[in-house]
């Protein structure tokens, strides 16, 4: 595999409304990444169905290997038209990167994307063909690691108009605050919440439309090996944690006393023990020479997903959210490490049954930490990235 990205995506629901009537898709092929931004017309329910078909339906239709003038064709076909404004039911971006460096960008009508390479601002070039009367902004290109793409809604340049600001966030001001955030942030949901927050203050914490921002950064694949639950069979400690430890790149997390003492006694690296509980809900965590984080098994992980959940959810993103990620207990390290600092995740489960938390009577399938596993599996995957998971 060559490059690889960062993807995250923070949006504002205008005020009052419950629903946002931007959706971002983030979807994969077997040799791309796609990020898909729809911002319906109005807001609330309407814009919010809008842009929920328009969305899936590119992605649908791209992963189907469906040309651009096919997709457009498919969306006029199926989308009402507003009978009083006679505008776009709904506006989208689609960046689509290959591993292999090529990129491809569509735009209709929706603010132009900010392409950040080597710390500066890159013009994207206008080459406009019309599709079906629409005309659209097509753009291909050659990515390269350390490139950032940031697809916004119209709410962005609208924040703050005829308040704060008379003619809202100018496009070029935006740009420049991306340019300066990225030089500062270490991942894609931080660089978006960053501009999203600035919005938000723009507009006096009451959107007046709904405010969307993707960012996608090319980056170095970062593997995470994490490993939790002693093998059913003894025997297969060895190879448990040989596979574990297979890839010299991929960081490492041990979840589980059992497990870190397995893996202790196979690598013959010493465990040590933290007493430093920083939060009595959580245990200490531990060290070991060649790993890079060894945790407590069942309580951390609950917290893990309950971390990992609330970014998923994304309108809980927030200052208190980094600030709850950037605690040094072990949960909020592990959800840190999957959330910025990962692009890929391998889960090694060991299958045996723990009578400490576990009824014996029970099968596996049913039990705790297997219950935690395909939850993580499924949590991770909605993060955009790609999840393998090996049982022992």
């Amino acid at each position: 595999m060559g490059i690889t990205v960062d993807v995250a995506y923070k949006s504002l629901n205008k005020f009052t409304e419950i629903l946002c009537g931007d959706k971002v898709e983030i979807l994969q092929t077997q040799d791309s990444d796609i990020m898909i931004l729809a911002d319906g017309m109005g807001s609330g329910v309407k814009a919010n169905i809008l842009a929920t078909l328009t969305s899936k339906i590119l992605g649908t239709m791209f992963l189907n290997g469906a040309t651009l003038e096919q997709c457009v064709d498919t969306i006029v076909q199926t989308l009402p038209v507003c009978q009083v404004r006679q505008v776009a039911y709904s506006t989208f971006s689609i960046l689509q990167v290959h591993h292999n460096g090529e990129a491809y960008l569509v735009e209709f009508d929706n603010p132009s994307c900010i392409f950040i390479r080597d710390g500066k601002l890159v013009p994207i070039p206008r080459n406009i063909r019309e599709v079906e009367g629409k005309k659209i902004n097509e753009y291909r290109f050659q990515a390269k690691k350390g490139d950032a793409f940031i697809l916004m809604s119209d709410g962005t340049i609208h924040a703050g108009v005829g308040d704060l600001l008379n003619f809202g966030w100018l496009w070029e001001d935006i740009a420049a605050y991306a340019v300066r955030q990225y030089a500062l942030t270490v991942s894609a949901v931080r660089l978006a919440n960053a501009i999203s927050q600035a919005c938000d203050e723009l507009y006096q914490y009451r959107p007046g439309d709904d405010t969307t921002v993707a960012v996608m950064r090319i980056i170095d694949s970062k593997p995470v090996h994490l490993m939790t639950g002693p093998a059913k069979d003894p025997a297969d400690d060895v190879r448990m944690v040989q596979d574990f430890m297979s890839d010299p790149a991929a960081r490492t997390i041990v979840c589980g006393g059992t497990s870190a003492t397995i893996v202790s006694r196979v690598l013959k690296k010493e465990l040590d023990v933290s007493m430093d509980y920083v939060d009595p809900e959580i245990p200490p965590i531990a060290y070991m020479d060649g790993i890079d984080l060894v945790t407590e098994g069942v309580l951390t992980l609950n917290r893990v997903l309950q971390l990992l959940r609330r970014y998923v959810k994304n309108e809980t993103i927030s200052e208190e959210f980094f600030a709850e990620l950037d605690k040094p207990n072990g949960a909020s390290m592990v959800a840190k490490m999957l959330i910025e600092d990962c692009t890929e995740v391998h889960l090694y489960v060991g299958k045996a049954i723990n009578s400490a938390y576990q009824n014996p009577g029970i099968p596996f399938d049913l039990g705790i930490r297997q219950n935690l596993v395909e939850q993580l599996r499924s949590t991770i995957q909605e993060m955009g990235k790609r999840v393998e998971v090996t049982y022992y």
